[in-house]
């Protein structure tokens, strides 16, 4: 049985497929397997895939599409590993990130969740001079509401003890457990760390370095932060009560990073009056971001207010904000 697994949620996404699958073959630890779940494409990705099951890691899972945690879940399903990570069809590994990872579970017993810093792409795989730099230790729950260190989808390696504690199946469900909830189509990631966080001992911990390449796609960014919004705040809705005083008394400052997040996604989009929007509501819930994180803050307000007032041509003096971590 491989040592680990890597699940890659695969939905339409053809023209990156293969690199993302030849990143993943490069580890410099060998004793892993990759299960690509195709998500009901309706291009060449199961194709794609099938192209690469000539090395015995490499199996294909297809399903009719169920959204990005369904893709994770039957993947989890699938797996053999006891250690499970996970990395999108658009993303790319560096060659030593599972070797790190594995290095650091081995190391430390009380850690269930290890993941590490990412450095940001642009569509066409070109490095930005951006990165996603998370904290490393000392992460707690309340944390993880607030800035989610793990960043995206790609960073993560998980115990698969980890994800049987929080193991659940709905009435309707008759194939196989959740993980992630499949009712978000947004927030997934950080739903389930919450519950994780929340319901268990296991303790988050990362390790030095950036050891993903995540994709940022250029484009439509700011249209789905309305739908971004509301799938954080049914999170918040769902695991207030497994810590209602916690979460009463930090919901305002993690919402006030939530849509400092999503007014840079704005900003990155040249969508000046959303992201103005997006900066007065957040500096509504909270002016904590403001004393913890004040040259961020700062710089979103600055560049949130320039875009509005002078649109595209004096934004293109100041450096762009990418999609990031909140």
């Amino acid at each position: 049985m491989p040592r680990a697994t890597i699940v890659v949620p695969a939905f339409n996404c053809a023209r990156t497929l293969a690199e993302t699958l030849s990143s993943l073959l490069a580890q410099t630890f060998k004793d892993f397997e990759i299960v690509v779940v195709d998500d009901g494409s309706s291009d060449t990705t199961a194709a794609i895939a099938a192209s690469f099951q000539s090395d015995p890691r490499v199996r294909l899972v297809r399903q009719r599409n169920r959204g990005l945690a369904g893709a994770r879940n039957s993947g989890i399903a699938a797996a053999a590993g006891e250690l499970i990570g996970f990395c999108d069809a658009d993303d790319l590994w560096e060659p030593w990130k599972l070797q790190a990872h594995v290095r650091h579970l081995d190391a430390a017993p009380h850690v269930g969740i290890s993941y590490a810093g990412s450095a940001l792409i642009d569509d066409t795989g070109t490095l930005l001079k951006q990165a996603q730099c998370p904290r490393l230790t000392g992460i707690d729950a309340a944390h993880i509401l607030k800035r989610n260190p793990i960043g995206n989808g790609s960073a993560a390696v998980i115990r698969r003890a980890v994800l049987d504690a929080i193991a659940y199946r709905p009435a309707f469900e008759t194939v196989r457990d959740w993980y992630f909830d499949e009712t978000f189509r947004q927030s997934e990631d950080i739903e389930c760390w919450m519950r994780i966080a929340l319901t268990t001992n296991w303790q988050f911990e990362g390790v030095p370095g950036l050891l993903t390449r995540y994709r940022i796609s250029a484009g439509g960014l700011s249209a789905a932060t309305d739908r971004q919004l509301a799938a954080w705040e049914a999170m918040i809705a769902k695991l207030t009560p497994l810590d209602p005083a916690m979460m009463t008394r930090l919901t305002p400052v993690a919402r006030a990073y939530q849509l400092r997040y999503l007014s840079r996604r704005a900003v990155s989009d040249c969508d000046g009056d959303r992201a103005w929007r997006l900066t007065v509501r957040a500096l509504g819930q909270s002016r904590l971001p403001l004393i913890e994180e004040p040259v961020r803050t700062v710089t979103t307000v600055i560049a949130a207010l320039v875009l509005r007032l002078g649109g595209r041509a004096v934004m293109a003096t100041f450096l762009p904000l990418k999609a990031q971590r909140p």
